[in-house]
């Protein structure tokens, strides 16, 4: 045990913090930018059945993103109170702490299996009177949900391999899911190989499946490669002290998400009374925006065992310094993405079929939103530093002040001009506030907690 725990200190404690940011954080960015990729081809493949098929996708992601608002949320918490027991070198609680987290997956997957089961008629019914789109959506979204304990064990068992800094692992089986995806999509969709097309429902089955490929493997990876946690599940019972802990950090991060859920649905309101086009477009842009933020949010999870490491080995100076760095990398990518929005927006649609309605919709919005990108990439890391640290709830209230305080308020104001290019103002509104009171309470938190770190 001294060995493993002295190979750990040397890693996540000694090694040159640039290097060990970019060792965790690498395999991460590149495993989430496969997964985007995966999500843009999704609905790539989709786009090609009928608009229609397009925009019930695109209607599905309110729901879907509240799912892996679980799931993501869920696994902060976990990976928070994993990293700062290592480095507290408190052994029992590292394994409490995941075989607890694994309890909540479960809990997590029965959620949704009843939301899949009971939910998803009335959510696509309070958004369009459409049948086809009804039922395409009712079969996605049925699918998705149903089939969802794949996507809860990669979450966990993904982050248990990241609070250890095996990141590269992480890599391997969410590559792996997504590759399988891609591969299944227009099999599925279109019916190759003597299959039957199964259209949106294809797509769905693609997705279920290519996640729980990916949650396997990650079981097996933990149970073989990481050592320093130990399962252990003989007369398992629910801690709730350990669970407490958990979602000490990790509530603040599920509402946080949560409340993107209810922006996308609000927006969606705003948007369908101008046209159910404008809706796709706003669904089409978070794919494509999900290649630009995805990077951040790797990089987030190379991030946050570092800072949460460190602090509770009580080293302030390398706490800081990946702060740091995090913020400038996040900002450089996010720079390069608002330029690939300005300069080929209309090249970018065009990989969805889209015809020119959507591209009279789409090409001023992408340009529009995208003034947002520099400041967002300075909020995530921001609020990734926050959860780290154990104030989540500063990341909740940042979240809560731009997506419903402003966001949605300033665009349903802005949707009473009648003027639909008017409503994506609100995105660059939103994330001038968020900045904001982000610098506000990262003054705050330096100043209260890491200024005496070490004292």
């Amino acid at each position: 045990m001294e060995t493993i725990e002295n190979t750990q200190e040397n890693k996540m404690g000694a090694m040159p913090v640039n290097r060990l940011l970019i060792s965790m954080s690498l395999p991460m960015m590149i495993s989430m930018l496969v997964q985007a990729l995966y999500n843009i081809i999704d609905s790539i493949f989709v786009s090609r059945i009928n608009e229609n098929a397009l925009t019930a996708v695109s209607l599905a992601f309110p729901l879907q993103s509240l799912m892996i608002a679980f799931g993501v949320g869920t696994g902060v918490g976990i990976n928070a109170l994993l990293s700062r027991a290592l480095g507290e070198k408190d052994s029992e609680k590292v394994n409490k702490a995941a075989v607890n987290g694994i309890f909540l997956d479960g809990v997590n997957f029965v959620i949704f299996l009843l939301i899949g089961l009971f939910a998803t008629t009335p959510f696509y019914l309070s958004q369009t009177g459409d049948a086809e789109i009804f039922s395409y959506g009712k079969q996605y979204l049925s699918i998705v949900c149903c089939c969802s304990l794949g996507m809860f064990t990669q979450f966990v068992f993904e982050r248990l391999l990241q609070s250890t800094g095996k990141t590269f692992y992480t890599m391997l089986t969410q590559g792996m899911g997504a590759l399988i995806n891609i591969i299944l999509d227009p099999v599925f969709i279109f019916g190759y190989f003597g299959l039957p097309a199964m259209g949106v429902a294809g797509a769905a089955i693609a997705t279920v499946i290519g996640q729980t490929v990916a949650g396997i493997a990650a079981v097996a990876i933990n149970l073989k490669k990481n050592t320093e946690i130990k399962l252990q599940f003989r007369g398992f019972r629910p801690d709730m002290a350990i669970i407490g802990e958990i979602y000490k950090v990790g509530v603040p991060s599920i509402i946080m998400q949560s409340i993107g859920s209810l922006m996308t649905y609000g927006m969606n309101q705003i948007l369908l009374a101008f046209t159910s086009t404008a809706a796709t477009v706003f669904g089409v842009y978070f794919k494509l925006q999900s290649f630009v933020f995805m990077p951040i949010f790797g990089l987030n999870n190379g991030m946050v065992p570092i800072v949460a490491y460190n602090f509770g080995a009580g080293n302030k100076e390398r706490l800081t310094r990946t702060v740091k760095l995090s913020m400038v990398y996040a900002v450089c990518l996010m720079a390069a993405g608002f330029l690939v929005f300005q300069i080929f927006p209309a090249q970018l649609f065009a990989m969805f079929d889209a015809s020119q309605t959507m591209l009279a919709i789409g090409v001023p919005a992408l340009r529009i939103i995208s003034l947002s990108f520099v400041l967002a990439g300075f909020g995530i890391v921001s609020g990734s530093v926050f959860q780290a640290l154990g104030n989540g709830v500063y990341s909740l209230i940042v979240s809560v002040a731009r997506q419903l305080l402003v966001l949605l308020p300033v665009a349903f104001l802005l949707s009473l001009t009648g003027n639909l290019n008017a409503v994506w103002w609100a995105f660059p509104i939103a994330e001038l506030v968020s900045f904001g009171v982000s610098v506000f309470f990262l003054i705050r938190i330096y100043r209260g907690v890491i200024r005496h770190i070490g004292e």
